[in-house]
């Protein structure tokens, strides 16, 4: 290549102002894989069934989740996340930024360890019958 043909490029901007330089916190992305997170497991031993919107409660035993030195931060944040209100799964890997599967089980882990534990919602099946509920609302309004 000969120095002519170089002088007919035009020259590019420099590499920084191309994209940012440096990447900051959120901007990096995940720094840890979710299967690192989990230890390579797809579920816990847990015997509950975690749904997606299966309440995580906080036990009394969970008042400062940081001074288990066995819990990892992610197990950290999601005790701190439920102890300032109940959270469900589904609410949990959103505000976690994590898949759902990954807070499963997690949380399962923190079930076995006792520091939360998980409500499940009534199935439809035993909800009251809309009728009854229609029967009761009258009665009451007949009153």
């Amino acid at each position: 290549m000969s120095a002519d043909s170089v002088r007919d490029i035009p020259p590019g901007p420099p590499p920084a102002e191309i994209g940012p330089s440096r990447w900051y916190d959120a901007e990096a992305g995940p720094v840890v894989r979710p299967y690192a997170m989990t230890r390579g497991r797809t579920s816990s031993a847990s015997r509950h069934r975690l749904d997606l919107i299966a309440i995580v409660i906080p036990e009394p035993a969970a008042d400062d989740p940081g001074r288990d030195q066995t819990l990892s931060p992610e197990h950290v944040e999601i005790v701190e996340l439920c102890s300032d209100m109940p959270q469900s799964i589904a609410e949990l890997a959103s505000g976690l930024d994590l898949p759902v599967g990954v807070v499963r089980v997690l949380v399962g882990d923190l079930v076995e360890d006792e520091l939360v534990h998980v409500t499940r919602p009534v199935p439809p099946a035993e909800l009251p019958d809309e009728s009854l509920l229609r029967e009761v609302i009258n009665g009451l309004r007949a009153l």
